[in-house]
């Protein structure tokens, strides 16, 4: 489990709206824009930390934090990784009663933080998301990109009635949720083995924290008026992006969740394999077929990257 030092003791809102950024210092004056003008009957302060942006991401933030309207800090968290930003987020608002959380390449709809608020402090939830619209800007949406994966795009729609959240069909993501600050008091953080740093692909840190709210018997619920745009850049609009993304969650379930065996193959569980060549032979009649492949690729890389985790997993242990 991360430890992680308290953020300085001082007079906060009991509202914080966070966010992360790496290297999209010109989407922060329209997010922080778009933050600045929610309503909410609760003052609130905007956060966010800068994962070592190799661009002009600070001056573009301390000149917002000049601006009027609500007051953004900005902090600058130099181990470079999604967990070790999310988690100093954690810490910058350990002050606050709830944060708010979004992504840097999103845009909140008018309502979402009165919502949200209204979710956990009304409401009495610990944790509460809501809708995430994929927006494809000025780029042209694939032919081959159906709705089948919208999901891996960040996508949410349960529909338009709000309800308790008590498995894990219903996941709630990091580009659009809330948490009860408290929630955290003990140690709980992202798990940094499932970080992702630069350009890299992948992670899963969100779905970690999840499973882990829902394994605490957290009250967790999902509100369809709490909505966010998710804004998709050029690059995650190629079919190699969807496979790469599949092949390194596989690859991390092989790390840390695949269930071992006596029996093994160049070190991986021999279970795997036939896995691995029945994805290929699906994906394979998809592509001969002329059929929307690419969400059966993804299975098919996913069984890759669990066989390469595996033998990974297996040769550390035989390195200590």
């Amino acid at each position: 489990m991360n430890t992680l030092a308290p953020a300085p003791q001082r007079t906060a809102p009991r509202v914080v709206l966070g966010f992360c950024t790496y290297r999209r210092a010109a989407r922060l004056p329209g997010l922080v824009q778009a933050l600045r003008a929610q309503r909410c009957d609760e003052p609130f302060e905007i956060v966010c930390v800068d994962n070592n942006s190799p661009d002009d991401a600070r001056a573009v933030l301390a000149r917002l934090a000049a601006e009027p309207g609500a007051p953004l800090r900005f902090v600058t968290e130099s181990e470079q990784g999604i967990v070790p930003a999310r988690n100093r987020l954690l810490a910058e608002a350990a002050g606050a009663e709830f944060l708010l959380m979004l992504d840097d390449d999103e845009l909140p709809e008018p309502g979402w933080v009165q919502q949200g608020v209204a979710a956990l402090r009304d409401e009495g939830l610990d944790c509460a998301g809501g809708r995430v619209r994929v927006q494809f800007e000025a780029h042209e949406r694939p032919s081959w990109l159906g709705p089948e994966l919208l999901g891996f795009l960040a996508e949410v729609d349960y529909g338009d009635a709000a309800f308790a959240i008590r498995d894990a069909s219903t996941p709630v993501w990091t580009a659009n949720v809330c948490y009860r600050m408290s929630l955290f008091a003990d140690g709980l953080r992202y798990d940094r083995r499932y970080s992702r740093a630069g350009a890299a692909v992948g992670g899963g840190e969100d779905v970690v924290m999840f499973e882990a709210l829902l394994e605490r018997g957290c009250r967790i619920g999902y509100r369809p008026a709490m909505v966010t745009q998710h804004f998709v850049e050029p690059w995650r609009l190629e079919r190699s992006y969807f496979l790469r993304l599949h092949y390194a969650s596989g690859l991390r379930a092989g790390l840390y969740d695949t269930p071992d065996s006596p029996r093994r193959l160049f070190g991986a569980p021999l279970y795997l394999y036939p896995q691995a060549v029945r994805q290929a032979l699906r994906t394979l009649r998809a592509m001969l077929g002329m059929q929307r492949w690419v969400r059966q690729g993804m299975n098919f890389t996913n069984a890759c990257g669990r066989i390469v985790g595996a033998r990974r997993r297996t040769a550390d242990r035989q390195a200590r």
